[in-house]
């Protein structure tokens, strides 16, 4: 049984930053590579900025990414188009478009839904360069919430916000002062929120939460209207002495939901070897069916630079596949060269 979404901030308090090592367990994922166009992604600077996280000029048509929860309940980061106006800030702006049925409701893809209560405006938000902390005070609906829902608020709010560039830490304030605790089921906040935190937590029987390690990896799900995206899901894994490891060896071994979600990596995959050298992870895949000169799924590779640069932190990702990196996807994408973590992705339409 999978067991998600209830487990308590304090067991993710001590959430690691994973570099990724590993052998493991095919070849690439044939279910999410037919007729379904892959997960739009955007590499390209779009909305950036280091004073404010994601500065957009004043009037310029640019995307925005804000996470939304799905038609399975799970958070999915969602790329919009947006402008601003003379005295908008790009991250208000974004915490404003999470809003539930908000100013921007119809922006929202047909499919996901602002978990933002009903109703909350953004008093006030400020920005922290030297601390990379982003402060954001509600008004008073933002209390008036299912409790069920506190932790997936919480996680849309720090993960949309540190997604943006010069934003590593979230403070909630509401009416005039910081929050200890969530207003209605207690979540702690006296800790600066990180992706410490996790999204769409989940954890398989067995796994003892006191000695476990959190990954965080990306599958793929579908719109009712067949559109591929990408989900996040930190899983919690039992503590192993190589937790690296165990991180490749988890995305490998595909989702726990396997209705909503779908692997992008068939479980026979060999990893001969991955390493770490400086801010670039070098991953050298093996498979023995694969042909050289063969297009490999957009999809798998865009799901495992997510993967790994989301455990490593590391600003690149060198692919190759049986120690060779000249090849290219089905998109004519080339990844001889180490290839960076997309700005935005999900860019699914309203």
């Amino acid at each position: 049984m999978i067991q998600k979404r209830w487990i308590r901030g304090a067991v993710l308090s001590g959430v690691l930053v994973l570099p990724i090592l590993t052998s493991g367990c095919g070849l690439f994922s044939k279910q999410t590579s037919q007729s379904i166009d892959p997960p739009q992604i955007e590499v390209k600077d779009g909305v950036e900025g280091a004073e404010t996280g994601q500065a957009i000029g004043v009037g310029e048509e640019a995307q925005m990414t804000v996470y939304l929860e799905d038609r399975n309940g799970y958070l999915a980061p969602i790329s919009l188009q947006t402008s601003l106006g003379a005295n908008e800030q790009a991250a208000q702006k974004a915490l404003e478009m999470m809003v539930e049925n908000g100013a921007y409701a119809n922006q929202l893809p047909e499919d996901f839904r602002a978990v933002i209560p009903q109703g909350t405006q953004i008093k006030s938000y400020k920005y922290d360069k030297e601390q990379k902390l982003a402060k954001v005070e509600f008004s008073e609906p933002f209390s008036d919430y299912n409790p069920q829902d506190e932790r997936t608020i919480v996680e849309a709010i720090t993960w949309t916000l540190t997604a943006m560039p010069g934003i590593e830490g979230v403070e909630i304030w509401y009416e005039g002062a910081k929050l200890p605790e969530m207003p209605q089921d207690g979540f702690p906040l006296d800790n600066t929120l990180t992706r410490s935190v996790g999204i769409n937590i989940e954890a398989a029987d067995g796994v003892n939460y006191a000695q476990s390690t959190p990954v965080t990896l990306y599958f793929s799900a579908q719109t009712l209207n067949d559109e591929q995206y990408y989900v996040p899901v930190t899983r919690l894994v039992a503590r192993s002495e190589t937790p690296t490891k165990a991180a490749l060896e988890q995305l490998i071994s595909g989702p726990l939901n396997k209705k909503e979600l779908t692997s992008v990596i068939l479980p026979d995959v060999q990893v001969k070897d991955v390493v770490q050298e400086g801010d670039v992870v070098t991953v050298d895949l093996q498979d023995e069916a694969y042909q050289q000169g063969q297009k490999l799924p957009s999809e798998m590779l865009q799901a495992l630079v997510l993967s790994i640069t989301e455990n490593t932190k590391a600003a690149t990702v060198q692919i190759k596949v049986n120690g060779e990196s000249n090849f290219t996807d089905e998109a004519n994408n080339s990844y001889s060269e180490p290839v960076g973590r997309p700005h935005h992705v999900n860019a699914i339409k309203s």
